[in-house]
């Protein structure tokens, strides 16, 4: 599989370097020259498969041939070593539980894969790579489990200062090793907007190996697709059209199961749900997008003024505004109408949600008053604990906190204070 830039003015290139670049030199994200679908048989066969299975075969395409499939399969069994389940509510609305890795967020899938397919590239190079990657909540924890330890790889996390919950902080700033994490006096737009200016210094990436670990990397945000098909596996037998109701931030995941779609999977629409960081939302109502600076919600890990995966989205659709339209719907909620839903969601259904699937819920919601028939899939991108000051205010009721997040709570944050892109690049070169 070849790989080109969005922006068509850099060469084609392999998965390999693709995954090692992260950007392309023109600035542009990277896509595969092709999408070849899956059989029918495949879906129709796929309560007899595994999730391994289904990963291997979904993702083998992009993959090939960097990756010899006997390495690929035990990637894909390292990166899926726990559940996805899926939790009906009503018989219109299910969730997506994506929250039962080892960082509790749906990032762990694409950070442990991409890990793994780096450390592969990297395990007879002596040279090593620095992982540069900005959060917004949930990616910088699950970038440095992921990467902890892997060999010839360090890993830089930018995250804005206050800006995210103490529990994520604590993922990202406790676990030292090959881990550094950076905590920037700005947004995260700030912060993705250093990381893509580190890429393209010369003076900087001459010195070093730079790659990211941001959904704009085609091994992070590809696999996201995986879970997409595990879910369809226990819902096909609704026979009901299934529709998914994606918390979007940064568009990565919504992007990923679009990728499935086109793989074959019958799904029918896709909701982006937006929370007041509505850029999306407003284009697919005016035609006119319109990238704003980021505000801060308590649904931080979507706070994205300038969603970088869009592009691909539209790359899927052909650039056509209406094919685009026809095949995904948005809504933007506010922090009041995420409350709400939080402790309607408690009330009504006794499930605990976190603010990011809260704003998913309400996403089926609005979907379900013009398409009653449909199956309302929304992800539960994180474990509510995550948040838990959020939470436990919203529904008024303690939370036992689980094994994986306990395990930092006592951790000591040893993070770097940065205020600019000077800054970055003097504590990278340093």
């Amino acid at each position: 599989m070849k790989y080109y830039s969005l922006n068509r003015k850099a060469p084609n290139t392999t998965f390999k370097d693709a995954v090692i670049k992260g950007l392309a030199p023109d600035k542009g994200l990277y896509f595969p020259e092709r999408i070849t679908p899956l059989p029918k048989s495949f879906f129709d066969d796929l309560d007899k498969l595994s999730h391994s299975e289904i990963a291997f075969e979904a993702i083998k395409q992009f993959v090939s041939p960097d990756i010899p499939e006997a390495t690929l399969k035990t990637i894909v069994e390292e990166t899926l070593s726990f559940d996805f389940p899926v939790v009906s509510l009503d018989d219109s609305i299910s969730t997506l539980e994506l929250f039962h890795g080892p960082t509790m967020a749906f990032k762990d899938v694409g950070a442990r894969f991409m890990a793994r397919c780096l450390g592969y590239f990297n395990k007879d190079n002596t040279n090593e790579v620095t992982v540069l990657v900005a959060t917004s909540g949930d990616t910088g924890g699950a970038v440095a489990n992921g990467f902890l330890g892997v060999k010839g790889v360090n890993v830089v996390i930018l995250y804005p200062s206050g800006k995210v919950s103490d529990i994520q902080e604590k993922q990202l700033t406790t676990l030292g090793q090959n881990i550094k994490a950076l905590e920037v006096n700005g947004t995260f737009d700030d912060c993705q907007a250093m990381v893509k200016t580190a890429f393209l210094d010369e003076s900087l990436t001459s010195k070093m190996q730079l790659t990211s670990a941001n959904s704009i990397n085609v091994a992070r945000w590809l696999p996201q697709l995986f879970y997409f098909i595990f879910a369809y596996k226990q819902l096909h037998n609704t026979h009901k059209d299934i529709a998914f109701s994606v918390p979007s931030g940064n568009f990565g995941n919504v992007c990923a199961g679009m990728m499935a779609q086109r793989l074959g999977l019958p799904i029918k629409h896709f909701i982006a749900s937006n929370n007041a960081n509505n850029v999306v939302t407003q284009y697919l109502s005016t035609k006119a997008y319109n990238p704003k600076p980021s505000v801060q919600t308590i649904s931080n890990a979507m706070d994205v003024g300038d969603p970088s995966n869009f592009i691909r989205i539209q790359e899927m659709h052909g650039n056509d505004f209406e094919a685009l339209k026809d095949n995904l719907s948005s809504y933007s909620f506010t922090d009041e109408e995420t409350r709400s839903a939080m402790a309607e969601i408690h009330d009504n259904y006794n499930y605990v949600a976190d603010p990011h699937g809260a704003v998913g819920y309400l996403g089926c919601k609005s979907h379900l008053e013009t398409t009653p028939e449909a199956h309302c899939v929304f992800l539960e991108t994180a474990h509510p604990t995550k948040f838990l000051d959020v939470v436990e205010e919203v529904i008024d009721e303690k939370q036992p906190l689980p094994s994986q997040i306990e395990a930092v709570m006592g951790k000591e944050k040893v993070a770097t204070k940065i205020d600019s892109y000077d800054d970055l690049k003097s504590f990278l070169l340093g």
